[in-house]
Parts: structure tokens; C-alpha cells; sequence
């Protein structure tokens, strides 16, 4: 074997074991630890909804609970368990002002409270009255009207038949797209005025303009009056807030059949004329 070829082989067999000690080296080192620092999000308890409270519902047992918030997207408006560890049960006699959702947070502004001014005159839109009518459960479509939902009102009334002693069941639609305030909910105030209780009951308390509060109260003592469910897909996509409630032709004081106006008294209709 020539000169050469030792040295060439030499030099390989040298490499190798170097590289082996090398890998060796590097695969036998542990790896320096990097010690990640985890930043902790302070947090505080707020109190929050734990179920959906619609508008005027009261908050029972379970309505809401404590949620961790991080400190810095507390407001003044939140409630607190630092602050106020108590809410829980301090608020179980208090009522939506607004609709409060799973999840959501519990404001202070968004609370009715015994002893502050009622429920019904803070939802009620500048302009517009709250009224009670008597129904029955069968007339309120079997129970399943709520607050905040949209009705008609049909009165239903006996009237004589001309053709004979008979009497004539009619039915017509006074008001439409009338927003209910509370369904079957009588509220009362103690002699001390310091609670509100709220008892059931057979009226359904309606929005109404001033002159539909009249007319409302007048056909009352007619006959009975029905709600019928409106869908919230009516007036074509259209706000139903924005269009309020309409009273129907007949009762709106306007002139039938060039001259005649329309009187009612007593559930006997009569027409007077102006010309």
C-alpha cells in the first residue's frame, strides 16, 4: 500500500471519530431551560346574567352570577363583588329596565329598584301612556304573549239583530301593532312605599298615544277584547317601533260617508250628520 493511500485513510478515520465525538458532545448536552414568563391578566368578580331577563322581568334566584373581568375593561357602571358583595341577593327584588342577555354584564342603569320610580314610566316613550285592559287567558293567545311583543286588539261584542230579537256576536280589529308592556302582572306598591310586589292577574298593559288610551277604555265597557299575536317578521322588514300603533278607521273620529261621524255609546253605534 502506498504512502498515499495510508495517509488519505488515516485522515478519514481521523474525521470520523472526530465527527463521532462531536455528535456525541452535542447530543449527550442538555439544552439551556428558557424560562417563559407568563404575564397573569389581574382580574376582578363582576356580576353578570346568567340566563336571558327580558324587559320588566324580575331577577330570581339564579338570574345572575360572578364572572372574573379583567381589571382594565372594568368600568364605574359595572358591578363589583369588592365593592358590592351582596348584589346577588340585594337585586333579586329588582326589574330589567332594558333587556339583559346570557353573559352580558349587570349596570346598575339597567335595574329597577323598590322604591325608585317604576319600570313602566322609564320604558315609556315621551308622548306615549300605559294602559291595562281585563283579559282572559284564552283571549291572549293561550299564554304565549309576551312583553314586548307586538298585538292587535279585536273587540268582540254582542249587537241586536234587526231581523229579530236575536243578538249578533261581531268581532273587528281597533288597534293594531300596539306594543305590550306586561301581560298578567298586577303591580303594588306597600303602604310604605318602600316595596313592589308584583301578583298575577288578567290585564295585559298596552303602549298607547293618549287618544288610542281613550278609545281603548271607552270600547272596553263594549264588549271583550282579544289580542292576536302579530309576527315579528311583520311590515316588511320595517322597524314596528317606528310605525307605533294604529287605530283603525272606524274609531279614529273621521268622517264616514261624506259627513257622517261615527258615535259610540252604550255598545249602540250611531252617526250624526254635519251636513
Amino acid at each position: 500500500m502506498s504512502k498515499t493511500r495510508i495517509v488519505i485513510l488515516g485522515l478519514a478515520i481521523g474525521s470520523a471519530v472526530l465527527a463521532g465525538l462531536l455528535a456525541k458532545g452535542f447530543i449527550g448536552q442538555k439544552p439551556d431551560k428558557e424560562i417563559a414568563e407568563i404575564r397573569k391578566v389581574k382580574t376582578v368578580d363582576v356580576l353578570t346574567a346568567s340566563k336571558d331577563i327580558l324587559m320588566g322581568e324580575r331577577f330570581v334566584d339564579g338570574s345572575t352570577a360572578w364572572k372574573p373581568w379583567p381589571v382594565e375593561n372594568v368600568t364605574d357602571a359595572m358591578i363589583t363583588r369588592d365593592e358590592k358583595p351582596d348584589a346577588k341577593e340585594a337585586y333579586l327584588s329588582a326589574r330589567a329596565r332594558l333587556a339583559v342577555y346570557e353573559g352580558e354584564t349587570i349596570l346598575e342603569k339597567k335595574l329597577v329598584l323598590p322604591g325608585e320610580t317604576g319600570f313602566m314610566s322609564a320604558i315609556l316613550p315621551k308622548g306615549m301612556r300605559a294602559i291595562s285592559v281585563a283579559i282572559s287567558e284564552h283571549s291572549s293567545a293561550g299564554g304565549f304573549i309576551l312583553p314586548n311583543d307586538r298585538v292587535d286588539v279585536i273587540l268582540t261584542k254582542k249587537v241586536d239583530n234587526p231581523q229579530s230579537s236575536d243578538k249578533i256576536i261581531t268581532s273587528e280589529t281597533v288597534l293594531s301593532n300596539v306594543r305590550v308592556l306586561a301581560i298578567n302582572q298586577t303591580y303594588r306598591q306597600d303602604k310604605e312605599g318602600d316595596t313592589v310586589t308584583v301578583a298575577e292577574g288578567k290585564t295585559a298593559t298596552l303602549e298607547l298615544d293618549p287618544r288610542q288610551s281613550e278609545i281603548i277604555s271607552m270600547i272596553e265597557s263594549v264588549g271583550e277584547l282579544s289580542l292576536a299575536l302579530r309576527s315579528i317578521a311583520e311590515n316588511d322588514g320595517k322597524s314596528m317601533e317606528k310605525e307605533g300603533p294604529k287605530l283603525s278607521d272606524k274609531y279614529m273620529g273621521k268622517k264616514q260617508g261624506g259627513g257622517d261621524t261615527l258615535f259610540v255609546r252604550y255598545g249602540v253605534e250611531s252617526y250624526t250628520s254635519t251636513r
